[in-house]
């Protein structure tokens, strides 16, 4: 019975370490386009070499955040 005084709280950690890694994801749009990527991982259109330029989809970047470039300091 002493071990659940450890096991307890570090399950909970645990747990709580998971809901918020959850909430990373959502807040990050990961699971934004399910479908497209879901048909993309079935396509070898791109295996042997990485896509043209004119073929990549833009990055579609977060108001609120700043850019590669624009986050530099100094």
């Amino acid at each position: 019975m002493d071990v659940l005084i450890l096991l307890v709280p570090v399950s909970l950690g645990l747990g709580l370490l998971g809901l918020l890694a959850f909430v990373w994801t959502l807040r990050h749009r990961q699971y934004e386009d399910p479908k497209g990527d879901a048909s993309r991982i079935l396509s070898d259109r791109w295996d042997d070499r990485p896509a043209p330029a004119e073929d990549r989809a833009p990055r579609q970047g977060r108001p609120d955040r700043a850019g590669p470039s624009e986050g530099k300091r100094g």
